[in-house]
C-alpha cells in the first residue's frame, strides 16, 4: 500500500476496483487543519473526469501501469493490430480501447500503449500528425483573404475543419487530441 506522498501526475490509481488516471495533484496545508491531496482523475475506461481530495498519510493502491512503444498495422474488424517494437510480439486492441485515436491512426505510425498485467487500457498517440486530404469542395477565389473554413475528409476518413485555400490532395498537420487543423505541410 502507497500513501498520499505517492501521488504523481500519470499515476494510475485503482479505487473500488476500477483504474484512475491522475491528470493534476495539488498538495495543500491550509494554516487551520490538517494537510490533504486534491486530485483530478481520469478514468482510464470511460474517460470521465472526477475531483477527488485524499487526508495526508491516507492509503491509496497505485496500479503498476507499463507504457510501452508499438507500431499499428492494420484494422482487423473491431480490432486493431499494433506489433511492439522491442520483440515484435503483436496485440489486438479493441475499437473502444482505441476510442476516437482511430481517426488519426495511419499503418506503421508508432503510438504507445498503456499496458496493466498484459491488457491494454488506453492507445496514446503523438501530439500532432500529418494526413492528408482525400476530399474538399474547391475554395472560392473571392473567399482566399478571409477567415472562413470548410469541411474536409482526410486519409483515415475523419472529417476537420480546414480554411478556404486547402485543396484535396495537401498533406496537413491535424491535432490529435482536439481534431484541429494545425497548418499545411510541405
Amino acid at each position: 500500500m502507497a500513501s498520499t506522498a505517492d501521488i504523481k501526475n500519470g499515476v494510475v490509481l485503482s479505487i473500488d476496483g476500477q483504474l484512475w488516471n491522475v491528470i493534476e495533484f495539488q498538495h495543500v496545508k491550509p494554516g487551520k487543519g490538517g494537510a490533504f491531496v486534491r486530485t483530478k482523475l481520469k478514468n482510464v475506461v470511460s474517460g470521465k473526469v472526477v475531483d477527488r481530495t485524499y487526508n495526508a498519510g491516507a492509503k491509496i493502491d497505485i496500479e503498476n501501469v507499463d507504457r510501452r512503444d508499438f507500431t499499428y498495422l492494420y484494422n482487423d474488424g473491431d480490432n486493431f493490430v499494433f506489433m511492439d517494437v522491442a520483440d515484435y510480439d503483436q496485440i489486438n486492441v479493441g475499437a473502444a480501447t482505441v476510442g476516437d485515436a482511430k481517426n488519426f491512426l495511419l499503418e506503421n505510425q508508432q503510438v504507445q500503449i498503456a499496458l496493466n498485467n498484459g491488457n491494454p487500457l488506453y492507445v496514446e498517440l503523438p501530439a500532432s500528425v500529418v494526413l492528408e486530404i482525400t476530399y474538399t469542395e474547391p475554395g472560392l477565389q473571392g473567399d482566399r483573404s478571409s477567415a472562413g473554413t470548410k469541411a474536409a475528409t482526410v486519409e483515415t476518413g475523419y472529417e476537420i475543419q480546414v480554411p478556404l485555400f486547402v485543396e484535396t490532395g495537401t498533406k496537413v498537420k491535424v491535432d490529435t487530441r482536439t481534431g484541429d487543423y494545425l497548418g499545411r505541410v510541405n
